[in-house]
């Protein structure tokens, strides 16, 4: 089962638990219905487009109201700290929750004792527990943007806030950022950095780049680092190698991207209709 963990900006939406159907433009989980435009909502979004294709995958979702305050993020840890031990979860997402190291170890450590270690992603927030803790080993993946990137390899910074200046000259120093992270031990086994180019890294070496096909507006555009991470979540979920699951995830989001022939107006959900028809495609050529 992919059990898919997160918030919706939403401090009234209560912690909710179950399976997630995509109706429209909007997810709806338990009943409850949540617009899909950017963070955990269009990543499963994008889950779900893809289990169109890859076939019917168990996915489940753990979902809690948070606007930032934290409050939602800690009812959350704390449910996965009494529940993960009992859950058979072969793939286990984490995404954006408010970052607490202490929250954190105790999933963590829940984690550990489940029957059997599923893959670990964190992506978001909990990327940023997971480095904060000095716990970033423990995880088989992490998807940052280059932004991120900067956070994990500065071996100084216990905040994002106080990530140092390289973080200014982020572009041009990718490579660098990834050796950074690994020699400090900051970075997951696998990278899957999001950018106007996408890097795959295992044990921190680079063993991917995609950059083509390119479509402009998408680097403007809420939410297309969350559709990615779904696809590589899915495609993991399906017995996908972690790398490879990276590398198809990134080509399968540019070619949706060129196929909704996005504007500076367009929306995530544009881009997720196209996840389909793009996965197909790059399975077909593989």
């Amino acid at each position: 089962m992919l059990l898919i963990v997160g918030t919706v900006p939403d401090e009234t939406f209560p912690l909710t638990l179950g399976p997630a159907v995509l109706d429209g433009a909007d997810m709806i989980v338990n009943g409850i219905r949540v617009p899909v435009n950017r963070g955990t909502p269009a990543l499963l979004a994008a889950v779900l487009a893809a289990c169109q294709v890859l076939g019917p995958l168990p996915v489940e979702t753990a979902l809690v109201g948070d606007i930032g305050t934290g409050k939602g993020s800690r009812n959350l840890y704390e449910h996965l700290s009494r529940e993960l031990p009992g859950m058979a979860t072969t793939t286990l997402a984490f995404h954006y929750l408010q970052p607490d190291v202490d929250w954190h170890n105790k999933v963590l450590f829940a984690v550990e004792g489940m029957a059997k270690r599923p893959v670990l992603i964190a992506d978001a927030g909990f990327m940023y527990a997971a480095k904060m803790s000095g716990q970033a080993q423990s995880y088989d993946l992490f998807t940052p943007d280059v932004g991120e990137l900067s956070f994990l390899a500065d071996e100084t910074a216990p905040h994002p806030f106080y990530t140092r200046g390289f973080i200014l000259h982020q572009d041009k120093n990718v490579p660098d950022l990834i050796a950074r992270a690994h020699e400090y031990q900051n970075g997951a086994r696998h990278l899957l950095v999001k950018g106007s180019v996408d890097y795959v890294v295992e044990d921190g070496e680079i063993t991917g780049q995609i950059s083509k096909p390119a479509a402009e507006a998408m680097e403007a555009m809420g939410g297309t680092g969350d559709t990615l991470t779904g696809l590589v979540c899915a495609l993991i979920e399906s017995g996908k190698l972690i790398s490879d699951a990276c590398r198809i995830a990134a080509l399968v989001n540019r070619v949706a991207g060129m196929y909704a022939d996005p504007t500076p107006a367009c929306q995530v959900m544009d881009i997720i209709l196209q996840i389909p028809k793009a996965l197909a495609r790059v399975l077909e050529d593989q």
